[in-house]
């Protein structure tokens, strides 16, 4: 399987060539501390490299992908991160068992840790990364905002050292201002970060923050600054040598974001000028300097609509949306980093960096798009899509067709990467890729990528991190059909129907009504020498579709229109159009009478219990049989994929019965707590 699917290498061009010998001799084998799409991503460059691999994985990772890429392969150890791909010992033993002479840590897990970089010192390995000494200084927030000033770097207020206690919290927020953020002092990727607005919310948040934080990170450590309302959030990517050498790349914009994670990225940003970009790059390399950053890193900013950015934080690692950065410049940052690893001057200087078109990257995960929480599954169809243009498409994946979402890591499925010569194309392909991306198994977030891609504010480019929030109040709730689009579905059902039947009927089209359902909607259909007619209006629709195929084309007044189909329900499909799933019911004339004599399924009183919303374990309980508890009060905390969910009353009730207890795992819908009226 190909870690890059696109029409054209976004690497292969005369200047990338020349780089990559201007390298030379670097290692003969690495190991990738590290699981999923970033460890295939690491393998691939290294294979273009010359460079053999060596892949590490748990209990739960034995037959993945990235196994099976590598060339040798090590058991570190059980399921859980924190035994397997964070156990440093069993790491170093892998390393020292296979003859390793660097490690590529990817992102997340152990890859801006400085204790580990430390042990590998100390064994004499290389870290295909930055130094000890800048990891030290860089990835700690607090210690990286201190330098940040020194270097003469835009930072933002707030207080500059650990929060010691949830009183301190409160006294820090008083003396800054609401909002504020709470944040890990350790790590990123939106893990213990939490926003508030008065003092319950700090007293909250602080809790929460603190426990992620060392969930994920095994650093419970907290800072405080002043919350930058409605900001963009755009990062330089530098990469720097052992030889004094730093460069800047374009920016990338990462402001379409839920619960400060990101969900869509987009290089370079619609928001910066020349001379701003010029100066937000200037600065980054500032900073690096200062800290003699001998790798790839990201500075990252807030820029408000005046364009006055702010330094946010240093990422000492390669990000996860670095793809959009080697689309537009033709760079392999993988690449960069073995190569100065290994000693070498960077092979790229400044002024040979150049933007060439755009490229956006949507993350699409295994969740439910309408609660944002995680799913868990085996993917049993997944077919990625491919370049239908002369733009590009890239899939940096770590999976296939039965690969298993587990419960143990970050829901990913892929990193979905598109590019063309200007902003409008790289949306438009994105749109196609993402209509004719078929993932069957666990729910997944493609229906609100789809949405957010052609939203016409994000096509305007007016975005902040607060696009989300401002522009679906009422949380995300799929696709809102016009009427046009009403009726496309029904044709598109209607023809599924009749090329089913025809087929497995072995007999004509018969000339008959089908009565079409979608939601609230009824409609007509009849077929006449090929003709469709809806409600006895004829409709200029054709359909392309081989029988059982998940993708189906139709054809309207406005141009072609890929459609999923995803499953036969018992009267009628489900249907994927603009990546949201739609229940479609094809029946003729005298279902439909009967249909109306069905009983709908009595629906669960959710304001007498309390469910897992998804497959998680409980951390804690904070109620007995005989409380009684008011609309609000927390009653427990469920985690998955190391975030943590508080489950609050929705009314005043008495605790009838508490089904579970503290460390125990949970499945998605699970009755946790069973509550009843207050007499």
């Amino acid at each position: 399987m190909l870690l890059f699917k696109s029409t054209k290498s976004p690497f292969l061009n005369i200047e990338s060539i020349k780089r990559f010998y201007s390298y030379g001799k670097t290692f003969n084998k690495i190991l990738i501390a590290n699981r999923g799409e970033i460890a295939c991503r690491v393998i691939k460059t290294a294979r273009k490299m010359g460079i053999k691999t060596v892949s590490i994985y748990s209990d739960a990772d034995a037959s993945s992908l990235h196994v099976r890429m590598a060339d040798e392969a090590v058991h570190v150890g059980p399921s859980p991160s924190s035994q397997s791909y964070l156990n440093v010992k069993r790491i170093i033993e892998a390393i020292k068992k296979t003859g390793a002479e660097a490690v590529h840590p990817g992102y997340g897990f152990l890859s801006e840790n400085d204790k580990f970089c430390s042990e590998l010192n100390k064994n004499g390995i290389v870290f295909i990364g930055p130094s000890y000494d800048a990891i030290a200084a860089m990835g700690d927030k607090i210690q990286s905002k201190i330098l940040a000033k020194k270097a003469g770097v835009n930072t933002i207020p707030g207080f500059n050292g650990v929060v010691r206690d949830e009183k301190h919290a409160l006294e820090i927020a008083q003396e800054i201002g609401y909002p504020i953020m709470i944040k890990a002092s350790a790590g990123g990727g939106g893990k213990g970060m939490r926003i508030a607005w008065n003092e319950s919310e700090v007293r909250e948040s602080y809790r929460l923050a603190k426990a992620e934080s060392k969930s994920s990170f095994g650093d419970d450590r907290l800072l405080i600054e002043k919350y930058i309302d409605n900001p963009r959030h755009v990062e330089i990517q530098v990469v720097g040598d052992n030889h004094g050498n730093v460069i800047y790349l374009p920016e990338r914009e990462c402001s379409i974001q839920r619960r400060n994670q990101k969900v869509i990225e987009e290089a370079p940003s619609p928001a910066l000028d020349e001379e701003t970009r010029r100066r937000m790059g200037e600065q980054a390399v500032q900073l690096a300097k200062k800290v003699k950053y001998n790798s790839a890193g990201t500075v990252e900013f807030l820029v408000d609509s005046q364009r006055n950015f702010y330094f946010l934080e240093m990422n000492t690692r390669l990000q996860v949306e670095h793809p959009i950065t080697e689309l537009i410049t033709g760079t392999d940052l993988v690449e960069h980093m073995i190569g100065v690893a290994a000693g070498h001057k960077l092979s790229l200087k400044q002024d040979e960096v150049k933007i060439n078109g755009w490229a956006l990257e949507s993350r699409v995960y295994a969740e439910d798009p309408e609660k944002y929480l995680p799913c868990i599954g085996k993917l049993s169809k997944y077919i990625e899509p491919k370049a239908t243009n002369e733009n590009i498409v890239r899939c940096d994946s770590g999976i296939v067709e039965g690969s298993e979402i587990s419960v143990f890591y970050d829901p990913m499925i892929c990193k979905l990467s598109t590019h063309g010569k200007t902003r409008n194309e790289a949306i438009q392909t994105m749109a196609d890729a993402l209509d004719s991306y078929v993932i069957k198994g666990v729910t997944h977030n493609i229906p609100l990528l789809r949405e957010v891609i052609k939203h016409p504010r994000f096509v305007s480019g007016n975005i902040s991190t607060k696009f989300l929030s401002e522009e679906f109040k009422s949380g995300f709730q799929g696709h809102k059909l016009s009427e046009e689009n009403y009726l496309e579905l029904a044709a598109a059902g209607a023809f599924v129907h009749e090329a089913r039947r025809i087929k497995y009927a072995y007999g004509p089209t018969r000339m008959e009504e089908l009565i079409v359902l979608i939601k609230d909607k009824i409609f007509s259909i009849n077929f006449k020498d090929e003709n469709i007619f809806i409600n006895g209006y004829k409709m200029n629709f054709k359909l392309e579709w081989e029988l059982e195929n998940p993708l189906l084309y139709l054809t309207t007044d406005s141009g072609k229109i890929t459609i999923q189909y995803l499953d036969r329900l018992d009267l009628g499909y489900r249907l994927q159009y603009f990546g949201t799933k739609f229940d479609v019911k094809v029946l003729n004339k005298a279902q439909y009478e009967l249909s109306k004599y069905m009983i709908p399924k009595p629906k669960l009183d959710t304001s007498k219990v309390i469910v897992s919303p998804m497959p998680g374990t409980v951390v804690s309980v904070a109620v007995k049989p005989g409380d009684i508890v008011a609309q609000g009060t927390e009653i427990c905390v469920v985690e998955a994929m190391k975030m943590q969910n508080v489950l609050k009353a929705q009314k005043a009730a008495k605790v009838k019965s508490v089904l579970v207890k503290e460390n125990q795992s949970v499945a998605s819908d699970d009755i946790l707590v069973e509550l009843e009226d207050v007499k």
